[in-house]
């Protein structure tokens, strides 16, 4: 099934990431607005073959909201291309207080 789907790790505590929102963004109209849970995933895909169009999207990670402590970082945007609508996009994050990575995982 095509969908878009996330999971956040955060690296300096060597756990996933729980309760973080993320936000998915479309043509500047908001998708929907999740929180991540104990494994930092969300509970469900952010979007799926129904509804998934191609095009570009943008993932917002409020990673000041999750690290508090660490004003460095506040919004971690994702931007990204769907090319295939029934393909399947899912993009993680890799936090840290001071940085973060992402990768097209499967």
């Amino acid at each position: 099934m095509a969908r878009i789907s996330t999971h956040v790790l955060d690296l300096a505590a060597g756990r996933p990431a729980a309760g973080m929102r993320v936000e998915l963004w479309r043509g500047g109209e908001m998708v929907c607005s999740v929180v991540t849970n104990t494994d930092g995933r969300t509970d469900g895909p952010l979007l799926t073959g129904e509804t998934l169009e191609t095009g570009s999207y943008e993932l917002i990670f409020h990673a000041g909201e999750y690290l508090p402590d660490s004003s460095f970082l506040e919004q971690i945007p994702i931007r990204f291309r769907v090319d295939d609508a029934h393909g399947n996009y899912h993009v993680p994050l890799l936090l840290s207080p001071y940085g973060y990575s992402t990768y097209r995982g499967s």
